[in-house]
């Protein structure tokens, strides 16, 4: 018997639904990358071209071309493999420095970072506003230094003044999952995004977080490892899960002597 198919044919063309579900997939990829097709194939050009020169060549190519993607108010040193979504939401003050490997996306709100501020190796800054939050957006001051491996997620929006310094790993995270009914899957629950503000002269150490809704005022320091839940007074010491204060700063205080567990 003479089998009904031939193994040696090409196979039938997808159907009109999968090659239309593959394009809405496509668009949806593109849409959460960059503002519009146009701004996605222009920006990933760029990067092919310049992302990934090394050295301080790489550095002044960089503060060169990617004028063009993003709001910069001066020059900044991007080093090598800085990946970078929503680039035109995305604005660098004066003599701003993005280390290897930090990854920025930026929804319509935006991220700003203030002048003379550092974020280093392999920090993550994501707004990720796809639900239409009305305050999504990550805004860091001047003079302020994210360290390695942090990550901030700006959902609710995330405020940090002038002259705050993080420690490795630390977690700022302005978002909220909504889980109380057990008959219906989380996914399908929702999100709380109240926001954090984090005020000038703040300290965080190592391995600390900041909850969603956390005012942390000025001049606080917060130990390492400590998961701040309310909000914290200024001129305090906090540490702990959750955290509470230790002890309030005071003027004309001598050097502390358990500052290790400040780092």
């Amino acid at each position: 018997m003479t089998s009904a198919t031939n193994s040696n044919s090409l196979p039938l063309p997808s159907s009109p639904a999968r090659r239309s579900g593959f394009m809405a997939n496509l668009l949806l990829y593109i849409n959460r990358q960059a503002s519009n097709p146009m701004r996605y194939a222009m920006e990933q050009i760029l990067y092919g071209v310049a992302g990934w020169v090394p050295s301080v060549v790489g550095v002044g190519i960089r503060a060169l071309l990617y004028r063009s993607i993003l709001k910069m108010e001066g020059m900044a040193a991007i080093e090598s493999n800085v990946r970078l979504r929503y680039a035109n939401q995305i604005h660098l003050g004066r003599n701003v420095y993005l280390d290897q490997g930090v990854y920025l996306h930026a929804c319509p709100a935006g991220i700003s970072i203030g002048d003379n501020t550092f974020i280093m190796h392999g920090a993550v800054l994501h707004v990720y506003n796809f639900r239409d939050l009305p305050h999504a957006f990550i805004r860091i001051g001047a003079d302020s230094l994210i360290g390695e491996l942090n990550v901030l997620r700006g959902q609710g929006g995330i405020t940090i003044g002038d002259r705050v310094y993080t420690g490795p790993l630390v977690q700022i995270l302005a978002v909220n999952h909504v889980y109380h009914d057990p008959n219906r899957p989380m996914i399908e629950q929702g999100i709380t995004a109240q926001g954090i503000h984090i005020e000038d002269d703040v300290w965080l150490g190592a391995g600390s977080i900041i909850t969603d809704g956390v005012t942390v005022g000025k001049g606080v320091v917060v130990a390492a490892g400590a998961v701040v839940t309310q909000n914290v007074p200024p001129h305090t010491v906090v540490g702990g899960v959750p955290a509470r204060v230790l002890k309030r700063i005071e003027p004309g205080q001598s050097a502390p002597t358990d500052v290790q567990i400040y780092l």
